[in-house]
Parts: structure tokens; sequence; C-alpha cells
């Protein structure tokens, strides 16, 4: 018999003579031939715990902090310095309080964007009147003395903007629609394509991704804009690929698996996330590869903000999709599908087998036979012979006698008989 291996599959862990165990005990060669070495399924209690304790800090952070919401959000306005000025670079603090000589408080945010001559200091403050923006400007070009990429000088090289905050509203009225609208399709798609405990896995582990994603944001402090919105709606597509691509597995590894005793259920789940989990790690560090160009490129070089949100949130958002589908779908699969009676009785007959092979092993060494779902089995040829022999008294079974042609056993013939054909038709 084959014993279980750590993987719970029943495949034999026992290395050959032609097998290297060195090799095959490293972590790197098990990662890459998927062989179900990393118990995923079975270790799914301390998963559910770091998880949700993720979830309820996340959750307590978003319902005590809240956002840090943009200016597109909550309405103000927006003012843009140059960094060069003919006294030498402007820095932050000295923007925030020439803002602040100004009106008389400092302004909400200030920070540097974009790089070399493109290189400005953004200001974000609460709605202004023209009258306030335009004392701004002139106290600021009398304070810090700016000029302009091409050289020009005078307060109107200090741009400014007003937003209201009903434009961010309805950006998000909009992706809240939105992403109602693709749960409903996404659960009804699973449930048709798979089955409904895996849409509800599916659903679970996408939620979580949003939740996780969005707490991070609110602990973090990061700036929200309608560009990070957007970043929230684009990485649910991955999040579900990803569980996907593991549920595809799942569904074949389980395909006639009560028909069987070979493994259960949690152990075929377990051994879908170890085929498939090369395949994740490699799409989501794919996927990422773009994201890092456009944080380094595209907000960390040419300073434009709008790059900048969408990728950090799609940063988020990716590795927590790729978490998601390996630590919290299919482990929280399994437990669904072990509330059904059918699944619970394959189980205690699968190690029920188990458990009479090990005793047979122990006792005669001769391996047992494979049962079938329904309790009963057949011996296997080892033990069917060691059965024979022993009835016969000797040491090995004796072998079967030739039948005639009639289908009944014959006795041996005397040797001085002829056995020549006798010219009768035989029937």
């Amino acid at each position: 018999m084959t014993t279980p291996g750590t993987d719970g599959t029943g495949a034999d862990d026992t290395t050959t003579g032609t097998d290297d165990p060195t090799r095959r005990d490293n972590w790197f060669h098990r990662l890459h031939t998927g062989t179900g070495a990393f118990d995923f399924v079975g270790k799914r209690r301390r998963w559910y715990l770091a998880l949700g304790m993720l979830f309820l800090v996340c959750v307590c952070s978003l319902g005590l902090k809240g956002f840090n919401l943009g200016i597109d959000f909550v309405g103000g306005t927006k003012l843009e310095v140059p960094t060069t000025s003919s006294q030498g670079p402007i820095t932050t603090d000295a923007a925030q309080k020439a803002f602040a000589d100004a009106l008389g408080h400092p302004a909400e945010t200030a920070q540097q964007v974009g790089t070399g001559s493109a290189q400005t200091i953004q200001i974000r403050s609460s709605s202004l009147q023209p009258q306030q923006v335009e004392h701004v400007k002139q106290t600021m070009f009398d304070e810090l003395h700016p000029i302009g990429a091409g050289g020009q000088q005078g307060p109107q090289i200090i741009s400014d903007s007003g937003v209201s905050g009903t434009w961010g509203g309805e950006i998000t009225r909009q992706a809240a629609i939105a992403l109602g609208v693709f749960l409903v399709l996404v659960t009804a798609f699973l449930a048709f394509y798979f089955e409904r405990w895996m849409a509800v896995s599916a659903l679970v582990a996408l939620i979580s991704d949003v939740v996780a994603t969005a707490g991070i944001y609110s602990l973090v402090g990061v700036e929200v804009t309608p560009s990070t919105v957007i970043g929230l709606l684009t990485i649910l597509g991955f999040s579900l690929y990803d569980t996907v691509v593991v549920f595809d597995k799942v569904k074949e590894n389980t395909r006639g698996l009560l028909s069987s005793t070979r493994r259960t259920y949690s152990e075929a789940a377990n051994l879908a996330v170890n085929q498939t989990l090369m395949r994740s790690i490699n799409t989501s560090v794919v996927a990422l590869l773009p994201v890092l160009g456009l944080l380094v490129v595209g907000a960390g070089l040419l300073g434009v903000g709008v790059l900048r949100d969408l990728a950090l949130v799609q940063l988020v958002g990716i590795t927590a999709g790729v978490v998601s589908s390996i630590f919290l779908a299919t482990p929280l699969l399994v437990d669904l599908k072990m509330r059904e009676s059918r699944f619970r009785s394959h189980e205690r007959k699968v190690l029920q087998r188990r458990r009479r092979g090990e005793a047979a092993d122990d006792g005669s060494g001769a391996p047992a036979g494979e049962e079938s779902a329904d309790g009963g089995g057949t011996a296997s040829s080892g033990t069917q012979g060691a059965m024979s022999g022993a009835a016969t008294g000797s040491e090995f079974p004796e072998p079967p006698r030739r039948a005639s042609g009639n289908g009944a056993g014959s006795a041996p013939q005397p040797s001085g008989k002829s056995t020549r054909p006798s010219g009768k038709k035989r029937r």
C-alpha cells in the first residue's frame, strides 16, 4: 500500500534509487513541481486567525479613522508653485509659511511633485474666494520669488484651480453601482460554471480584498482620489481570475471523488492549490511589473499624481488578491463542502481504508488493494497468492489446471496413452 505523504494525497513520499532526497526536500523544488507538499488547507485555522485579525483592524480603522479624502471629494482650492526661485530652491515649509502669512492659517496639504524644471509644490486648502486666491498668490510671490519654467516672473506663474466636492461624490456613487453590478454578475457566473459553494467562497474572498485594500489606505493615511476608486475596481478582475484558476483545478481534482477512496476532498483541494501555486506567483509578478513601472516612472520621475494613485491601489489590491485566493478562498470552500454529509461520510471511508491498509502492512507485509467508495474491495494479487499457498500446504500457490474443451476441469492423462486426436469433432 502507498502510505499517505505529507501532502495528504496518498502519494508515496519515499524516494527511489534514482531520486535525490536532498532535491526532493528542497523548498523550491516542491514549489516548482506542485506535488502538494505545502499544507494550505490543513492549516486553515491559522490562516483564518491571521486574516481575521487583519480584517478586524481594517474595519476598525475604516469606522474610527476613515479616509484621507482628496480635494475632489471634499472640494477646495489647489495652488501650484514652481520650486525654482531667484533665491534658490523653494521648500514645502517655506510655501506653507507664505500661505499661512496670507490667510492666517496653514494649508491642508503641501507636497512636491514632478522632477527637474517641471517640479512644483502643490498646496491644497479649503475653498477660497477669488479675492483670497489673488491675495495668496501675491503674498507667495513676494516672499518666495518663484520663477517659471520659461524664466517668467510674477504672481501669474502660480496656478490655481477650484474643485467642487459634488464631482467626487458622483464618481463614488457610480463606482458603488458598478461594484454592486459586478458582484451580482460574478456570483451568478460562478454558481453556473462551478457550484454554489465555490461562488460563495469567491465572493467572500473578493469582499475581503476590497476591505483589506480600503483598510490599508485608511491606516496609512494615503489620500483617496477618483483615480484610487477607479484602480480599486480594476483589481477585482485580477483577484477573481486568480481564484477561478484555483477553483478550476479543484473541480478537476474532485471529479469522481466520491466513487474512490484514494483521497479526501480537503486533500484534493490542497493538491489543487499546490499545483496552481507557481502559476499564481508568476501571474502576480508579471502583473506587478507594470504597476511598479507606473509608480517609479509615472509618479516618482514624472510626478503625475493620477498615475501614483492608480498604481498604488493596484499594488495593494493585487497582493491582497493573491493572498486571499491561496489562504482564504480554497480553505473556506473545503469547510463549506464538509458541511454536506456525503463528503463527511466519504472522508471517514478514506481514513478507514488507510487504517486497514496500515494494519495489513504491519501484520503480513502485503499491500492492501484499493476499495471502492461503498466500503467493499478486492484483495491484491500478492494477498491472493499467499492465501492460495496456505490452502495447498505448499510455499507457493498451485498452478491452475488447464481447462478442457467443454469447460470442465480434467485430470492429467496417463503417460502411456496416446494423445493423438481421435477424429471426432469436438463440441
